[in-house]
């Protein structure tokens, strides 16, 4: 059986449906907002400068390509144009360009053709680009939040999902760079963010000077050596990403390992706790974006290898995506906007704990929309 050939579960169609249902029910407040995360069932916009700012309209573009329901597509365009605002301030743009401008503009281009969706993804690729320190071979992740910090030399786990935008670019132009600068951190991911055991650091911090590194911080994880869950999803799908345009072994062999890491370490529903590595007395809360991502990444990996491995990733996939259903979905409650709940964002910091969030939201029904059949991706 091929790629292109598996049988549909049972449960799919369902959830596919109650998915676009459900998003169509909450458009009409959101509109053409930028949810983030819940707070008391309702989704708290954020400016078009967050770096989730992709993600609804990604959902948008998701429902739309399956429905095409004019009114989404308006919505969704309306949030694109509300991006180019972001790009004139200039001063907010960080890595996660990638995550804002594959989902809108990219989306957009790829569903319908649209060049002004075409010129707008090129010339965030240009900026995302423009970001990479070419002594530490590292796309930067973000930009001082208050005056005089310095992190300058700060790369993040996270950024394997942008690299996709520079690939694509490559391909549509014709130009090298853009590819070459993915690789590059794609290989400095593979030598400093993911370890022999499959788990990654979510920061690294090089001198910005040198390109020596020099240490390695928690960030969103419980400890720098901690195995922050949503990290490790994001080396399955980023690294799967990278092997899916470049053929490179060495990628794919990455995604292997974070996937083995990921899958042992599940917890009986098959829904990730936020960190695998928790010492006793800290909460262990889920992280169900985290899962819809490794999801993803999973089916994705299906696709690039054969025989029973291929049926172990998808399997895999398919599980995780069937429990968030039939577990984590507020499908029929009208006091939560979110698809599936209990998300943890930045338990360290106390930030968004035990709540839906849009990108798990997101890859959720990217998940679920694969399953039912659809092949191509935004990334």
């Amino acid at each position: 059986m091929t790629a292109t050939e598996h049988q549909q579960p049972d449960w799919v169609k369902e959830a596919w449906k109650q998915t676009v249902n459900k998003v169509k029910r909450t458009s009409s407040r959101i509109g053409d907002g930028f949810p983030h995360a819940s707070v008391d069932g309702v989704y708290k916009l954020e400016p078009a400068s967050w770096w989730t700012a992709g993600f609804w309209p990604g959902l948008l573009w998701l429902v739309y390509r399956d429905t095409k329901d004019e009114a989404l597509k308006q919505l969704a365009e309306s949030c694109e144009r509300q991006l180019d605002q972001v790009v004139t301030d200039y001063y907010k743009l960080d890595h996660d360009i990638g995550f804002m401008w594959t989902l809108t503009s990219l989306a957009r281009y790829k569903l319908l053709g649209a060049e002004d969706s075409k010129r707008r993804a090129l010339f965030a690729a240009n900026l995302l680009a423009a970001r990479f320190n070419v002594q530490g071979n590292y796309i930067r992740a973000w930009n001082p939040w208050r005056e005089g910090e310095q992190n300058a030399g700060w790369a993040i786990i996270d950024c394997m999902m942008n690299l996709p935008l520079l690939h694509w670019a490559s391909v549509v132009t014709g130009d090298p760079r853009y590819k070459h600068v993915a690789v590059r951190h794609a290989n400095m991911a593979l030598e400093h963010f993911i370890r022999p055991d499959g788990s990654v650091n979510h920061i690294v911090i090089f001198d910005p000077e040198t390109g020596e590194k020099l240490e390695v911080k928690g960030g969103q994880g419980y400890a720098p050596d901690s195995g922050w869950s949503r990290g490790t999803a994001w080396a399955i799908y980023g690294m799967s990403l990278s092997y899916q345009y470049t053929a490179d072994e060495n990628y794919l062999n990455a995604a292997k390992r974070a996937a083995h890491f990921f899958l042992a370490n599940l917890p009986e529903d098959h829904v990730p706790h936020w960190d695998f590595r928790l010492p006793e007395g800290v909460p262990a809360y889920r992280d169900t974006s985290a899962g819809a991502c490794a999801a993803c990444g999973l089916l994705l990996l299906s696709d690039q290898v054969s025989g029973q491995e291929s049926a172990l990733y998808r399997k895999a996939g398919e599980r995780i995506l069937h429990s968030l259903y039939v577990n984590y979905g507020a499908w029929d409650s009208e006091t939560e906007e979110g698809l599936i709940v209990q998300g943890t964002s930045h338990f360290p910091e106390g930030k968004n704990v035990n709540v839906p969030l849009i990108y798990g939201d997101y890859y959720f029904a990217e998940g679920v929309a694969r399953l039912a059949g659809h092949r191509d991706l935004f990334w």
